[in-house]
């Protein structure tokens, strides 16, 4: 198994709700996302996909996030806008892009140093008959 990662970063803000029906103050973060995919072959060139292919698809769907409120965007009116979501909805974004054979293994998101938050697919499982 062969593995690649890209890093980028934006800076933007948040307010999470909290349990309460509150929101936090609103705050900033110079937010890193890394995309971690991996290939169980190389492809003719012996790559499992081009680094800056990778970080362009990366770079795009990160940069609707920069220097705004989360808050702000259609995807977390109803979604809490926690590291732990921006994982899950840049991971939706990045697999439809990516090349056949090549598959996304996660997306951390380190919103300040020392706290991050990745979101992974659960390998598909079958059900065991008795």
């Amino acid at each position: 198994m062969f593995e690649i990662s890209v890093e980028t970063h934006f800076y933007a803000g948040h307010e999470l709700k909290l349990p309460d029906g509150t929101y936090e103050p609103s705050h900033n973060h110079d937010w890193i996302v890394i995309a971690n995919v991996s290939s169980e072959k190389l492809n003719k060139i012996g790559i499992v996909m081009d680094f800056h292919r990778l970080r362009g698809i990366l770079e795009n769907i990160t940069s609707e996030f920069d220097n705004e409120s989360l808050n702000k965007m259609e995807y977390f009116q109803e979604i809490n806008p926690s590291a732990e979501n921006v994982a899950k909805y840049v991971y939706e974004k990045i697999e439809p892009e990516l090349p056949e054979n090549v598959k996304l293994e996660y997306v951390s998101v380190v919103e300040e140093p020392l706290c991050t938050a990745i979101f992974r697919k659960l390998p598909n499982t079958r059900a065991v008959k008795a």
